[in-house]
């Protein structure tokens, strides 16, 4: 990556983060709800039996919280963004630039992408300091969680960017925001679920993110485990990404 790309990726990030920042909604969205959410699931953990699940309150929080962030800091802002900035025309005159597409829409996902790894270090931190709450064991699995979590949900908000109109798009995201926030391990832990139900539920695009970012906070979890969590991980990424090339639309629809 030359010196030309990382200024004009940073140059259109610092436009993002301007518009984010006078955009109340969206930064509500993206900063707020991820907290709300992670208040009301601690609260909730609290009331569950874990005994003999070999889960711990920690274990469940922080890779909801994660989830969190990665559905409404990163999906749910940046489909808004790509079909506002579509439609503004903005794409298609930065595409007549020297900027290439992908410097486009990595710069367009900065902000949020930042703002996400804010969180997550804010979360763990607060996390060891208030809640007594250990720092996570295998950091390197977080990290690996966290990198492919953003680069999924990114590629994925390319590609249901493909709505119409920017009303379409506040409502776009729900049937992804739902089936990840109750089947990925955000809300209830796939281990508390049937085995069956469990096992398609790991089939799911963030279910593997999900299990790399607990695995980081706990430790202990089989290398067979891991490394399915991990290839699963890339696969659904790698499909995102060529989605994302593939139906990404540029200019404005009709």
């Amino acid at each position: 990556m030359n010196t030309m790309t990382v200024a004009r990726m940073r140059a259109l990030g610092r436009a993002e983060l301007t518009l984010l920042l006078r955009a109340k909604s969206a930064l509500f969205t993206g900063a707020a709800a991820p907290v709300l959410l992670t208040v009301g699931l601690w609260s909730a953990v609290g009331e569950m039996d874990l005994a003999g699940t070999g889960l711990s309150p920690g274990t469940i929080v922080l890779p909801g919280a994660v989830g969190f962030m990665l559905l409404f800091t990163v999906y749910s802002n940046l489909v808004g963004v790509y079909v506002a900035r579509r439609e503004e025309s903005v794409l298609k005159r930065l595409r007549t630039g020297e900027a290439t597409e992908p410097e486009i829409l990595v710069g367009s996902a900065l902000p949020a992408a930042v703002l996400t790894v804010l969180q997550v270090l804010v979360l763990v931190v607060a996390g060891a300091a208030l809640l007594r709450v250990p720092m996570p064991s295998r950091p390197d699995l977080l990290a690996a969680g966290v990198l492919l979590g953003l680069v999924m949900t990114a590629a994925m908000a390319a590609v249901s960017s493909t709505t119409r109109s920017v009303e379409a798009a506040q409502v776009t995201p729900l049937p992804v925001m739902l089936v990840s926030l109750m089947g990925s391990g955000m809300f209830i832990p796939l281990d508390v679920m049937p085995d069956r139900v469990a096992e398609v539920c790991r089939l799911l695009p963030l279910s593997p993110v999900m299990e790399l970012v607990r695995g980081g906070r706990a430790g202990g979890q089989e290398a067979g485990m891991t490394l399915r969590s991990l290839a699963l991980a890339v696969v659904w990424t790698g499909l995102m990404l060529l989605a994302a090339r593939r139906w990404f639309r540029w200019e404005r629809r009709g």
